[in-house]
């Protein structure tokens, strides 16, 4: 049972940045940012494959967002600049152990962490 480890989440005004961490207890083949806000469905925000290094990003947080990790640590991080307002949500820290067709479905990934809010201000 591998276990994921949250942290950095905060509140930040507009404009503003914050970067999220999350490390798993155990090895992974690949590890992804999802969002979920009050009301609304699970999203898929960000995932590395760290196999073949592959990076996915939501159209919405391309060029503000940026994911990167340590594969030897099973670790990723989320660094979010440019915040805004309709990035609140909470976030979660997903991982699965073994290669699957489709990264973006959170049915693909087997671990969750217990996720860290992510608040926004205007």
């Amino acid at each position: 049972q591998v276990q994921l480890v949250e942290s950095g989440g905060g509140l930040v005004q507009a404009g503003g940045s914050l970067r999220l961490s999350c490390a798993a207890s155990g090895r992974t083949y690949a590890m992804a940012w999802f969002r979920q806000a009050p009301g609304k469905a699970r999203e898929f925000v960000a995932g590395i494959r760290w196999s073949v290094g592959n990076i996915y990003y939501r159209d919405s947080v391309k060029g503000r967002f940026t994911i990167s990790g340590e594969n030897a640590k099973n670790t990723v991080y989320l660094q979010m600049n440019s915040l805004k307002p309709e990035d609140t949500a909470v976030y979660y820290c997903a991982a699965r152990e073994f290669p699957r067709t489709r990264y973006e479905s959170e049915y693909e990934y087997d671990y969750w962490g217990q996720g860290t809010q992510v608040t926004v201000s205007s």
